[in-house]
């Protein structure tokens, strides 16, 4: 029992350290750092994204996208597109101006 509060523990740390560890990531930190053009964010989205979670965000083969924001940070929004956190979810590298304009896209769903 004892072993396993210990593990559980280990994961939580280790999950908030990789978190914390993302906010200084130089991709993200160049993506926040830029402005933000919502209209391409959709185009962005439309292109690349819909397929999966469907043209108005609402969910397809992959989850709803609706108040995205109020559920992740921007970075965790960022972390999510570029590393495919959860499969089948691919991993995606645009280039920082594109991920800038797609996360304005996501923040306003």
């Amino acid at each position: 029992m004892i072993f396993v509060l210990g593990f559980v523990l280990f994961v939580a740390i280790a999950i908030a350290g990789f978190s914390h560890y993302r906010d200084f990531d130089p991709y993200i930190q160049n993506v926040l750092a830029l402005e933000q053009n919502i209209q391409r964010g959709q185009e962005i989205f439309e292109i690349n994204c819909a397929g999966c979670h469907g043209v108005y965000a609402t969910g397809y083969v992959g989850p709803s996208l609706e108040h995205l924001s109020d559920r992740k940070s921007d970075t965790q929004i960022i972390g999510q597109v570029i590393d495919g956190m959860t499969p089948p979810m691919p991993k995606f590298q645009p280039e920082p101006q594109d991920m800038a304009d797609l996360l304005a896209y996501l923040k306003r769903l």
